[in-house]
């Protein structure tokens, strides 16, 4: 099996993601469930201040947020995307609903992952089958 092209960035901070090759492995199994093509995701990880500038300026939010997902495929079923993380917010919000880091920084990951897929989170049904689908997901980690 080639390279699974999912990659992993940093800008303006400091860190290392742990266990790569599994995350790599975990991510790319619940695009092939999902029936789609994974072509190229990459996960960028930043301060909350790097991603408040992305959300003020390409989505015109002027909150700060753990998240900002761009899908740039151009066809249907095919993942081509960048997700960008605020590592601040997730240790933020581990702290704040008392879970562990690790496992929130991978309930982001899956839910930029499902958006990516077609999973919208606006409105209570589908923000209820998004959880599902992250609960669904984090279940089948294997690390």
């Amino acid at each position: 099996m080639g390279q699974i092209p999912i990659n992993f960035f940093t800008e303006d901070i400091s860190f290392k993601l742990k266990q790569k090759g599994l995350v790599r492995t975990w991510i790319r199994n619940t695009i092939i469930t999902e029936k789609h093509k994974l072509r190229l995701l990459n996960f960028i990880f930043c301060s909350d201040s790097y991603l408040l500038n992305i959300n003020q300026q390409y989505l015109k939010h002027d909150t700060y947020t753990d998240i900002v997902t761009f899908d740039n495929s151009d066809l249907k079923q095919e993942i081509v995307g960048d997700i960008f993380i605020s590592l601040d917010r997730i240790r933020e919000n581990a702290k704040e609903l008392n879970v562990n880091e690790k496992d929130e920084l991978h309930r982001v990951m899956i839910h930029g992952t499902l958006h990516l897929l077609g999973y919208p989170d606006k409105g209570k049904s589908a923000k209820a089958l998004m959880t599902e689908k992250e609960d669904l997901y984090l279940s089948k980690r294997a690390f």
